[in-house]
């Protein structure tokens, strides 16, 4: 019976796989025929002329200079000739930007992958080859989502730059990126490259209240950032952490308005400079107008946290950054927020179907001229996502994209559908004109980044500048300045070299091995040190809400169970990792020393914990003492829950 069973499941086994494979094979080749087809409608690569003593690249194959390949002429003048050039596919190709892929190789992806990483082979699978989106969709801005090696990623810059060249008009790529600086992967947010130089989270950065410090950093990430082809920065984030529950507050500059705006300008200013040129990456600062008012904290990206709500009437002060971003920091681009300003305006839908907000506030009171663009899928469902279509859920997409460019939107993120603004303008309801102004803001920003002239990296460069040693160093040093000493009862730090202790959740305990004596059991030490995370609330009704902490910030009963239970024992140094604000107070009650840090390394931390250098960061946010206080507090007024445990500023050094 049991050789019968087990010779059944075999078959049935056998037989799953098969047809597995079978489906594998028919898709690769329908794959394969689609991107030959897609690579014959290119046409050759442009060749290097010489016109009247100008060189230039004759992106339109005439044999001729046109003033939009005409380098020495100015970005103005080259726009309005490349528009009247262009067709309305080829205008309404350049309003959308989408995630796009690489091979592990850095090749374009054209077909399916076989891979053990399940993001790669799902988006391999389910996203439209490269060749689609360039060749036949017309699209020109792209956000890569793959963490490759410096030189693999300029390769891979450099392949469809060359495919792009070989479109009609040769109208370069722009490739944008979010921040890839810190040790977290969330492919909403954050793509963490080891490639690059790592640095504390944008909270740390403000922790050390080091604008030149923030400003070098911005320096640093553009130079690897341009080393592999990436010309646009999806950040900073100029929201405001007026509400402690909200989980995107670990990419905020934290709770002041002030501290905020002045990080925010210079880290514009690093990834920009002073304007925006051929050695800049352009910066897309959102999430307009401040995604930090979110009722009860919930997050934008899902219908629960649709809603911006403004109890205290604070829409004002959440709007200073971004005054600061485009006044001072000359922002290129801004992204717009997923919410509904609940009555802000006079229609409660989401800011990017808001012409309230984007034409009224935006464009015609803040003076912005640059590109608006949405957030990821405002229009269209996804296999990871709803369609964040808030307060338009019952339009059609192409009645939301009509909705959205009525709105005062040029660009719409996340998306591939063109057709729908070609649609618009055939259908009369949109017309070419109103696109000429979108397209014309899109163009400028590639012109003045010289993509016209030269989008190509040198890919063995690349390796020589990414994660360079100094660069490495420098961002150790923002790690050392941006750990806040909170609490130190009977001077336990520094901590004597030689010391006994017992390290509890960090990814590199030998790190304090250099300076003291490591045991194994907390009974034999004579200090205590764990490593803890903030508390969330687990979501996992879809792929990328997983990836949000949202919800409580105190320790549940299992959590303050085993904390506590370890920090009991022995004198003990509490160090968390601060995404949002926790509510520490039984910890700090129980601890001897507490620490916040923001994505420290074990090396810079023990070299902080024995000495060796000193705490000088300050808190970027109060600290809650209790869930009922926030519960109480208004989400868009800061520093206004009751008696907080630490306020903002607060911070020890060794000697105070």
């Amino acid at each position: 019976m049991i050789r019968k069973i087990l010779k059944w499941t075999g078959i049935v086994l056998g037989a799953i796989i098969l047809l597995l494979v079978l489906a594998y094979v028919i898709v690769y080749i329908k794959a394969s025929v689609t991107s030959k087809n897609n690579m014959a409608l290119l046409g050759e690569t442009a060749k290097t002329l010489t016109q009247n003593g100008v060189q230039f690249r004759d992106l339109n194959k005439n044999g001729k200079l046109d003033t939009y390949e005409n380098p020495t002429a100015d970005p103005e003048s080259r726009v309005i000739d490349l528009i009247s050039q262009m067709s309305l596919e080829e205008k309404a190709g350049a309003m959308f930007i989408t995630v796009i892929g690489p091979t592990p190789d850095g090749e374009p992806l054209e077909k399916p992958l076989l891979t053990t990483k399940l993001l790669d082979l799902v988006v391999s699978f389910i996203s439209p080859s490269n060749s689609e989106l360039i060749a036949r969709k017309h699209m020109n801005n792209f956000n890569p989502i793959a963490s490759l090696d410096a030189n693999l990623m300029a390769r891979y810059n450099n392949a469809i730059q060359k495919m792009a060249e070989r479109t009609r008009l040769g109208i370069p790529i722009t490739l944008s990126s979010d921040p890839r600086h810190i040790n977290e992967f969330n492919p909403g947010t954050t793509l963490y490259t080891p490639a690059f130089s790592q640095w504390p989270t944008t909270l740390g950065l403000a922790a050390t209240r080091d604008t030149a410090l923030v400003r070098e950093f911005g320096e640093i990430a553009r130079q690897e950032y341009m080393s592999v082809g990436i010309r646009m920065a999806l950040s900073p984030m100029a929201d405001l952490a007026t509400e402690p529950r909200w989980g995107r507050i670990n990419g905020t500059f934290g709770e002041d308005a002030g501290l905020v705006s002045a990080m925010v300008k210079a880290y514009i200013l690093g990834f920009q400079g002073d304007s925006l040129g051929k050695n800049s990456v352009a910066c897309m600062v959102k999430h307009f107008p401040g995604g930090g008012a979110q009722k009860g904290g919930e997050v934008a990206h899902f219908s629960y946290g649709k809603e911006q709500v403004y109890p205290g009437r604070n829409l004002n002060y959440h709007l200073l950054p971004f005054k600061k971003a485009f006044s001072d920091a000359n922002a290129a681009q801004v992204m717009l927020n997923y919410g509904i300003p609940m009555g802000q305006t006079v229609e409660n839908v989401a800011n990017a179907f808001n012409k309230g907000i984007v034409t009224t506030l935006l464009r015609d009171s803040l003076k912005f001229e640059g590109v608006v663009c949405t957030d990821w899928a405002v229009l269209t469902e996804n296999p990871f996502n709803e369609v964040k279509a808030w307060g338009v859920e019952k339009l059609t997409p192409k009645q939301r994209a009509q909705k959205a460019i009525e709105a005062g939107v040029d660009q719409f993120g996340g998306e591939a559908a063109p057709e729908y603004i070609i649609d618009l303008v055939k259908e009369g309801k949109v017309t070419e004109e109103r696109i000429n102004g979108s397209v014309k803001h899109i163009m400028l920003d590639k012109f003045r980044l010289g993509l016209f002239d030269n989008p190509y990296v040198d890919e063995d460069g690349a390796l020589k500048i990414a994660g360079r040693k100094e660069f490495r160093e420098k961002g150790e040093l923002a790690m050392q300045k941006s750990n806040i000493l909170l609490k130190n009862a009977d001077a336990l730090l520094p901590l004597k070299q030689g010391v006994k202790i017992y390290v509890h959740g960090a990814k590199n305990p030998e790190s304090y091995a250099k300076y003291g004596v490591l045991v194994n059991n907390p009974g034999d030490a004579d200090v205590v040190l764990t490593r803890i995370n903030t508390p969330f609330e687990p979501r996992n009704n879809t792929i990328i809400e997983r990836f949000f902490h949202q919800g409580r910030l105190y320790f549940n009963d299992a959590e303050k169970k085993d904390i506590l239970g370890l920090i009991s024992k022995k004198p003990s140094i509490v160090v968390i990792n601060l995404e949002r604000p926790a509510i520490l107070t039984e910890v700090d009650k129980e601890s001897k020393a507490l620490i916040a840090e923001f994505g420290v390394s074990d090396k810079v931390l023990a070299e902080l914990l024995f000495g060796k250098a000193n705490f000088t960061g300050k808190l970027p946010f109060d600290l809650p003492s209790s869930w009922e206080s926030l519960q109480n507090q208004l989400e868009d007024v800061p520093f206004d829950a009751k008696n907080p445990l630490y306020r903002f500023g607060f911070g020890l050094s060794y000697g105070n």
